[in-house]
């Protein structure tokens, strides 16, 4: 039987009536995709400028991440943690020597790996540091995001987020983000195990800290005995143009983590990109003294470590050190964020640019409440780049670091003109 090609709006008016509606898509219907390019069902092609939150930072359907979801999909697909595979453990030797940590606990998702995290820095807390039972308290920031589940919710500041969601889960202080007064004074609050923080907030507009906050902020952590989180979900695997955004000091651009020069987390958060989008892959690596609080039955997932999401995830991190992704967005970030503040001196349409690496918004001149964003994303749709907005009034950009200056180049044309030619 011959599948029948649906219109865009047949596809969009099935999500709606059978799906729950839990997301406002761009009205865009995607049914391809390739490098930094997607099209949609009526063959029209764009600049992806999201990468799925940068989930596909090597691209759409790399091949050789592909080639390794196929090659394994054809032999062996699942065991369960209940059995070895004979492809964890390679991975597993892998992704510690590639990020620099003893080891890792691999998950599916973001939100997994961060609830993963926040376990085990409590256990850590009861076990090693002696706080009493029931008493650990982990340190958040106002204005993150770090997903949606029950947990999470627990310590965002997002009201859509948590609205009819609770009770909520207790043992968060939540600071202002890029605050180190702030900081401090919290760290002299009794039974801290931890400090959980995005090293720029993605969701929140990518508001970039001050350059030596996350340095700052990861010593006076360490120096106070509590553990310092860093999720890297979103601003990870070359994304900021180092293979980690927490990198500093570190020669790490387009090659392996050499953080043993710089400064770690001692629990790293990594997912998206760690799986190049071909496959849900999340991790969290740390070393000994903190991840071995973890014995068996007390944490896992089914699918977690499977055979093809370990396959995948190594061929996805080769794509990233041997094609120089963290290096390309280094520099094309640069000369992005240049050519945009030139646009945004001009309009009066524009606040300002922001950003590090190839991982960029631009904040409009307008309420949070306003439809600007929306309808500026939808403008640069109809001229073929694809873009979301974020808190209403700020648009982020972040294309497939795969991109080429060529490439780039022409999507700050396009962005130019859409702006030059908006009306309100």
């Amino acid at each position: 039987m011959l599948e029948t090609q649906v219109s865009s709006q047949e596809a969009i008016d099935l999500e709606d009536k059978h799906g729950a509606h839990n997301y406002h898509p761009l009205p865009v219907v995607l049914s391809r995709g390739e490098g930094v390019y997607v099209w949609d069902v009526d063959g029209k092609k764009y600049f992806d400028f999201l990468s799925a939150y940068s989930a596909v930072n090597q691209g759409h359907c790399h091949p050789r991440i592909v080639g390794a979801l196929k090659e394994q999909a054809e032999t062996l697909t699942l065991t369960s943690r209940a059995f070895y595979n004979d492809v964890l453990g390679k991975y597993e030797e892998f992704v510690t020597n590639f990020f620099d940590f003893d080891k890792v606990l691999p998950m599916n998702t973001g939100a997994e790996a961060v609830e993963t995290a926040i376990k085990l820095c409590r256990k850590w807390g009861y076990e090693k540091k002696g706080i009493p039972e029931d008493q650990a308290k982990i340190i958040v920031c106002e204005g993150n995001f770090h997903g949606r589940t029950t947990t999470i919710v627990s310590f965002s500041d997002d009201d859509n987020a948590r609205r009819n969601f609770g009770p909520f889960t207790p043992g968060f202080i939540s600071i202002p983000y890029n605050d180190l007064d702030a900081l401090e004074e919290a760290l002299k609050q009794e039974n801290i195990a931890g400090m959980l923080v995005e090293p720029i907030q993605g969701e929140a507009g990518v508001f970039t800290p001050d350059e030596d906050f996350i340095e700052k902020a990861c010593k006076m952590v360490q120096d106070s005995a509590v553990l310092f989180i860093a999720d890297e979900v979103q601003t990870g695997i070359a994304r900021t143009g180092k293979l980690l955004a927490v990198c500093k000091g570190c020669n790490c651009s387009g090659a392996r983590c050499e953080s043993k020069a710089g400064f770690k987390p001692d629990i790293l958060i990594l997912g998206k990109a760690l799986s190049g989008g071909a496959y849900p892959v999340s991790a969290v690596l740390a070393n000994d003294e903190v991840m071995m609080v973890i014995k068996p039955g007390q944490h896992g997932s089914t699918f977690g470590g499977n055979p093809i999401a370990a396959k995948v995830a190594i061929a996805a991190l080769e794509v990233v050190e041997q094609e120089k992704l963290a290096e390309n967005a280094q520099k094309l970030g640069e000369l992005f964020r240049a050519e945009i503040q030139k646009l945004v001196d001009t309009s009066d349409l524009l606040v300002k640019v922001r950003g590090k690496g190839l991982l960029n918004a631009i904040v409009i001149n307008d309420t949070e409440e306003s439809s600007t964003a929306w309808d500026i994303c939808i403008a640069l749709r109809d001229n073929g780049l694809l873009a979301k907005p974020t808190h209403g009034n700020i648009i982020r950009f972040a294309p497939p670091l795969v991109i080429n200056k060529e490439q780039l180049m022409e999507c700050v044309s396009i962005i130019r003109e859409t702006i030059k030619n908006f009306k309100k």
